[in-house]
């Protein structure tokens, strides 16, 4: 099932001339109003607007009138605003919209998420279009690139749409944009068609996450979810191996094991690689290990995949259980940043190890009060079969330690106490406190906000396990500190000399309310893109 995709091109044809059907400008809120003389002579006041950068032919074009008519049809210029204008033959293409930008920067341009979440909404608004041109504020200078990339980005994902199981189409459901213009000063440009392809190859891996997520769980469960990731990865050009239940078994993956012996469709670790080709051609060379990565830091990505969560023997609530086919957000994302990863070729090698589990209930599911050794050694006891994620991700991460890496990021829907303390936008950062900090300055380059939080002695403390070495939850049952429960356990499986995070996703990983910005309803991709920008970030600055 592949979603309906959109091309995205550059032009820099006066934007009042392009053949196209329908034309993006960009407009700024001011404070004050107005004079307005209506058709009767009476007078009135309307919101003060005032046009964005590449507006400025549209704008002689309706000589001058052009603010005053969008404030008549109902414009502020707030942030995400869309507001539609039939241009009458005035210029080229035959429909105008305006997309609200906010107040005025103080910069040539608005800042990045503004421009990438205005250009989503405005995208989406324009379902059913076949052609479409953005002219909003890409500078000329060193903010352009950040500026040109947040409006591809956000033409890209605004116009995503899972193509769903529906039978017969839907009255009103109308297609994506079939293509998308931005308007530049010079589309020859490379460093601009740089930013395009980028941007393609990172949204397309955006979708392929949304996808994964926005799957039926009985059609996306742990082999077929393992098998989808081989095919798009093998097809990538990366080096996949998937470790069904007898390999698991002969590897002690006692943790993995654990969570998916209730379920009827068995448990997998898929294994994906990537080596830059310098690197792999030197080692093949001089007879280094390719995967050392000839000196340079090795990144272990690592991601939960859990297809369903029923909450196992410790059963959830039925009411928005349904939800929980997207507890496999953590393995979707870093299994499509690998796709992305293979089309940017960054300078450093990369593995990633999502293990993929169902868990349900049933004679052969595990217990609380079972102690299951897990692949490092420890033996946890199980308090609690609802917190099953950790026990995947503890056998996942230990053999990326094994293997040997030197930053370990990880990724998981892990708690629900994420979204109670930072909310549905924000995820939660754990670990190594500069690799937390890169974490978060990632994810403000891209619009994935990320907030460090602490791993306190006291919660690891009230963690101690009277039979294991470690009690998967707090002993006493106690949730407070819940998502600070789930770091304090990941670090047990964490190699002393390897910087690690762990992103906790419970939130931002899945829209449940209506499309907003560049989310659409489902799945949003979250944290595919500050990934790809970490990994690119180390392979540059080490």
């Amino acid at each position: 099932m592949t979603s309906p995709t959109t091309t995205l091109d550059l032009v820099d044809t006066d934007p009042a001339e392009l053949a196209v059907d329908a034309l993006v400008i960009g407009v700024y809120s001011q404070d004050g109003t107005a004079d307005q003389t209506t058709a009767d002579g009476s007078s009135g006041t309307t919101p003060a607007l005032l046009l964005a950068t590449g507006a400025e032919s549209i704008a002689v074009a309706f000589e001058g009138r052009l603010t005053q008519t969008l404030a008549l049809l109902g414009a502020t210029g707030s942030p995400g605003e869309v507001v539609k204008l039939a241009t009458l033959g005035t210029i080229g293409p035959p429909l105008l919209v305006a997309i609200g930008l906010g107040p005025e920067p103080a910069g040539a341009a608005p800042a990045p998420e503004t421009l990438r979440r205005a250009t989503g909404a405005a995208v989406r608004a324009l379902a059913g279009t076949a052609r479409v041109a953005l002219a909003l504020p890409v500078p000329d200078d060193a903010d352009g690139p950040a500026a040109l990339r947040a409006v591809a980005e956000g033409a890209l994902l605004g116009s995503y749409r899972f193509a769903g199981y529906k039978t017969r189409p839907q009255p009103g459901r109308r297609r994506p944009v079939a293509s998308v213009s931005v308007h530049v000063t010079d589309a020859a440009d490379p460093a601009a068609q740089a930013e395009v392809a980028r941007a393609g190859a990172v949204c397309a891996a955006v979708a392929a996450s949304r996808d994964w997520v926005n799957a039926a769980p009985n059609e996306l469960r742990p082999p077929e979810f393992a098998d989808a990731v081989r095919a798009a990865a093998t097809a990538a050009g990366l080096t996949v191996q998937v470790l069904d239940e007898a390999a698991l078994a002969a590897g002690g993956y006692g943790g993995i094991l654990a969570v998916g012996g209730g379920s009827a469709a068995p448990p997998r670790l898929v294994i994906i690689s990537y080596t830059p080709e310098d690197v792999a051609g030197a080692g093949t060379q001089s007879g280094q290990d390719p995967e050392s990565g000839s000196g340079r830091p090795r990144i272990a990505l690592v991601g939960k995949g859990i297809t369903f969560d029923t909450g196992g023997v410790s059963i959830k609530p039925a009411q928005g259980m349904w939800e929980m086919k997207s507890d496999m957000a953590g393995a979707a994302a870093v299994g499509a940043a690998m796709l992305a990863i293979a089309v940017l070729k960054p300078a450093v090698p990369v593995t990633a190890y999502l293990p993929m589990a169902e868990n349900m209930p049933s004679g052969t599911a595990y217990r609380p009060g079972d102690v299951v050794t897990m692949f490092n050694g420890k033996r946890v006891e199980v308090l609690n079969t609802d917190a099953e994620g950790r026990m995947v991700l503890g056998d996942a991460m230990a053999r990326a330690c094994a293997d040997g890496c030197d930053y370990l990021l990880e990724t998981s829907t892990l708690t629900g106490g994420q979204v109670v303390a930072l909310g549905k936008r924000i995820a939660g950062v754990m670990g190594t406190a500069e690799l937390c900090a890169r974490v978060q300055a990632s994810g403000d380059a891209v619009g994935e906000p990320a907030w460090p939080m602490p791993l306190p002695d006291d919660v690891r403390k009230g963690m101690e396990s009277d039979v294991a070495d470690i009690s998967q939850v707090n002993a006493s049952m106690d949730r407070a500190g819940h998502m600070l429960q789930g770091g304090v356990f990941l670090r047990e499986f964490v190699s002393d000399d390897v910087a690690w995070a762990h992103i906790d996703v419970a939130g931002p990983s899945f829209h449940s309310g209506e499309p907003t910005g560049y989310w659409s309803k489902g799945g949003t991709g979250v944290p595919v893109r500050t990934l790809v920008h970490l990994v690119e970030d180390i392979a540059a600055n080490g």
